[in-house]
């Protein structure tokens, strides 16, 4: 899905803000229904702790690579984490452990066969018996749930909020006449703490714009930084998530030489068209083809050796207090036994 423009402007004459009211009506069923099934729920209790990284918005916010560093994190402490997804994307309705040799894109999503190269990753559509087949498979301290900050069935020891600085919530309105899942005021009440995804270590965030300059819980800034620089070739750089432009920015940003870039929707299943158009344009400009590593994982496996995958990761301007609030975590656990 390709978020649509007025989410983010009013389209030029007006436009933007009249679809937003005329769609509010359902953006308010929308957030009902999402109150009345969280009041209602009885969530279901594991032995691992459970902590959430999920947000207010449809779309990227950069959950993904902070689960990633989460997971070094806390295997860092010694502990052995695993994640727990809803496999968007993929075919198989789990629980199941992905396998980052045998499973594709395809069966369990891009995502969470992404998160299986950096440990322990599980799929459940139904995430109270995801967790309980990762207690039954034993030897996990701690679930990294994946999403589900709005998925009331499986209970959270600790609620952890991702937020683009930048764009922030968008224009307040809730899906489909905005991108937020629910109202920011109800969300962030169930949150025990905040990552703020900033473009680069300098940019500061407009933490009053965001309504988090007076909260009440732990507030994080981050950014994403590549592993490694992009290649000195000229780049042809294509991308099929949340926000393409983030991406295709880092790469200028780093040094990357762009001639040409391609969109696709978030989670886009690459066809062979696809990849003749993008050798085609990889060709026209005598360039080397270069994308995420999430959407390089979806790309059918006889693809893979003529593309670049970039890899980011999460870094955090306050990392030990990240840690800190990780170890709290672990600290209750010890408790609560």
């Amino acid at each position: 899905m390709k978020e649509p423009a007025f989410w983010r402007t009013d389209g030029g004459r007006g436009s933007g803000a009249l679809a937003r009211a005329l769609l509010a009506p359902l953006g308010w069923l929308h957030a009902f229904a999402v109150a009345r099934r969280i009041r209602r729920a009885s969530p279901v209790r594991i032995a691992p702790k459970v902590v959430c990284i999920g947000n207010l918005t449809v779309g990227g916010t950069g959950k993904t690579p902070v689960s990633q560093t989460l997971m070094h994190r806390l295997c860092d402490m010694g502990l052995t984490p695993a994640t727990l997804s809803r496999g968007y994307g993929g075919r198989e309705r789990g629980p199941l452990r992905v396998d980052p040799h045998a499973h594709t894109a395809a069966q369990v999503g891009d995502e969470p066969l992404l998160l299986a190269r950096s440990g322990q990753a599980w799929i459940a559509r139904d995430r109270a018996a995801g967790g309980q087949a990762i207690e039954a498979a034993g030897g996990v301290d701690l679930v990294l749930m994946d999403d589900g900050h709005q998925n009331p069935d499986l209970h959270k020891d600790c609620s952890i909020i991702v937020v683009d600085g930048l764009t922030g919530w968008g224009p307040g309105t809730i899906f489909p006449a905005g991108p937020l899942r629910e109202p920011v005021r109800a969300g962030l009440a169930r949150a025990d703490a905040v990552i703020v995804m900033m473009p680069d270590a300098n940019t500061q965030p407009d933490w009053a714009g965001l309504g988090l300059a007076d909260l009440q819980i732990p507030v994080f800034r981050a950014w994403l930084e590549p592993v490694a620089p992009p290649p000195a070739d000229k780049l042809v750089a294509f991308a099929g998530i949340g926000r393409p432009q983030k991406f295709f920015d880092a790469l200028v940003a780093a040094g990357g030489d762009l001639g040409e870039v391609a969109v696709y929707g978030d989670h886009h299943a690459f066809t062979a068209g696809d990849l003749r158009h993008l050798d085609a344009l990889a060709a026209a400009h005598d360039a080397q083809l270069i994308t995420t590593e999430k959407d390089w994982v979806r790309l059918p496996a006889d693809a893979r050796s003529r593309i670049t995958a970039w890899p980011v990761r999460a870094v955090f301007a306050n990392p030990g207090a990240l840690d800190g609030l990780l170890r709290d975590v672990v600290d209750a656990e010890a408790q609560d036994g």
